[in-house]
């Protein structure tokens, strides 16, 4: 049947880390590897882990990892919004992979009517060109107070006429009432929709749910169309900073030849997906530091991207690290934000127009933001080594001295991207441990320093995150009752294809 398989699915969530974004990832894999040509979809995200195009648009990091389980080239359609907090209340909305506005959560709920043809828009565009489209919800789909306006959730599977199912996360306890719940507050249009369960992270023996999905089918009518395992993998990207809350390794003393890594936590954190690779090396400890206690002796400390640099300076001075950065004998490496943060300034009238600020004055460089946003990918040279990955950033970092660190290729000759002086490392470009070559070097670096010994596991990061993606595909396809997952998809197909013979209204008669 999935050779053939055409049509969509939405896959909601009871809570945000529900398992959404996993869920859409491995049914992406499932489905490829059966041949199906599939695209991810969601069409608004809130995250600050984002991620660069081929066409040098920004989407949320994801898709980006969903169209990499699917097998096909991410494009800005997959995320049409994506929603940046710069403060509490506020957001910088990326639209269609570039900078929009920057809204207040009224401002951007007010928006939204404008906003929702461009959602529908890009899903059309998405059905016409592939076989399959899963999509994403966000958060969850019953927040009441926000129905009349919703552009992400099941307004969008009601109006393009596709089937859904709800996730929800076992482990915190509470699934049964939560999946009720969820149901029950919906309104009929939209309940209608939902047309299956999935329990998610489940930890030790399904037998012990006993008859609690069969009861949870009586009482809602729907079915409950799998019961997933807690997975052990390594190399899937987190979507948000809500994966970082867990509980973290403390500070204390590594073992002999255990490399050390203090990843500053910002509290506007940004792309600490960069660090993913270093879960792939043996021997390495990586840890989340959010004040000067916390932060030990380290080898390396790595102050990772912003999207709000200056207030995140300003966060690194009150708690005491800056000063503890400063006087460390630990190598520390910067990249985007924290490399702006490295250097001797950082001028800043676009995100907090706070003029110009001092900053860490560890590396010779100043920074000048400016209101384009440079989004593209790059290729270069880290130390010798093949480097590859994106640049996000409003920041320009101007070089006054210093040894070259990293080296990007340009059609107008090599530009300079990160320098170093010393043991202190920057650079603007995220994803470059993915290079595994660069990483292994770099590492050896760090050991060599400290007096320790590395040996790399030899392990590619691109297979191991592969390797992660299929056991995530096998989990689901021993799992869930993917009979009528597929039967859900033909579903939607089936009703595409008798709205375009019969000429009734289809998203694309949204358009404005």
């Amino acid at each position: 049947m999935s050779s053939a398989l055409r049509g969509a699915l939405m896959v909601c969530g009871t809570t945000s880390d529900a398992g959404k974004s996993t869920i859409v990832a491995g049914l992406c894999r499932l489905l490829a590897r059966q041949g199906v040509q599939v695209a991810p979809f969601k069409a608004q995200n809130m995250s600050l882990n984002s991620v660069v195009t081929c066409s040098g648009h920004e989407i949320g990091r994801a898709q980006g990892i969903q169209a990499h389980a699917a097998g096909v080239v991410a494009e800005v359609g997959m995320n049409p919004i994506l929603l940046k907090p710069t403060g509490e209340r506020t957001s910088q909305v990326v639209l269609n992979g570039a900078p929009w506005k920057v809204m207040t959560a009224a401002e951007y709920h007010a928006a939204k009517p404008d906003l929702l043809p461009v959602v529908l828009d890009a899903l059309a565009d998405l059905r016409d060109r592939f076989d399959v489209v899963l999509c994403e919800g966000a958060g969850s789909p019953t927040e009441i107070n926000l129905l009349d306006r919703d552009i992400v959730n099941l307004r969008v599977a009601h109006d393009a006429a596709i089937p859904a199912v709800i996730v929800g996360d076992i482990n915190p306890g509470g699934v049964f009432a939560a999946l009720y719940g969820t149901i029950a507050l919906l309104p009929d249009h939209l309940r209608s929709c939902v047309r299956g369960m999935i329990i998610n992270k489940l930890r030790g023996d399904p037998a012990l749910l006993l008859d609690g999905c069969a009861q949870l089918t009586d009482r809602t009518g729907v079915p409950v169309l799998g019961v997933v395992p807690w997975l052990y993998t390594t190399g899937l990207d987190a979507e948000d900073s809500m994966a970082l809350d867990a509980p973290t390794v403390m500070a204390g003393d590594a073992l002999a030849d255990e490399l050390d890594v203090a990843v500053i936590r910002f509290p506007r954190i940004s792309n600490f997906t960069d660090l993913d690779p270093l879960s792939v090396e043996p021997g390495i400890r990586v840890r989340y530091v959010h004040d000067r206690a916390g932060l030990g002796t380290p080898d390396l400390i790595v102050l990772p991207g912003s999207k709000a640099t200056v207030d995140d300076l300003m966060w690194l001075r009150r708690t005491g690290l800056a000063d503890a950065i400063s006087r460390t004998d630990a190598v520390v490496l910067g990249i985007c934000g924290g490399y702006q943060m490295m250097g001797v300034t950082i001028d800043d009238p676009v995100e907090r127009r706070t003029g110009q600020v001092e900053g860490l004055a560890l590396l010779p460089v100043t920074t000048h933001f400016e209101a384009d946003k440079v989004t593209r990918r790059r290729t270069g040279t880290g130390d010798g080594q093949p480097v590859a990955g994106y640049q996000i950033h409003h920041g320009r970092v101007r070089v006054h001295s210093g040894e070259a660190f990293i080296v990007l290729h340009d059609d107008a000759g090599d530009i300079v991207d990160g320098v170093r002086a010393g043991t202190r490392y920057g650079t603007t470009l995220h994803g470059v441990f993915e290079a595994d070559q660069f990483r292994r070097a770099f590492l050896q670096t760090v050991a060599d320093h400290r007096g320790k010994r590395f040996v790399s596991a030899g392990r590619s990061f691109e297979q191991a995150r592969l390797d992660a993606l299929d056991q995530l595909a096998d989990a689901l396809g021993a799992h869930l009752d993917m009979n009528a997952i597929e039967r859900l998809i033909h579903e939607a197909g089936t009703r595409q294809a008798t709205r375009r013979s019969t000429g009734a209204p289809t998203p694309m008669s949204h358009r404005s």
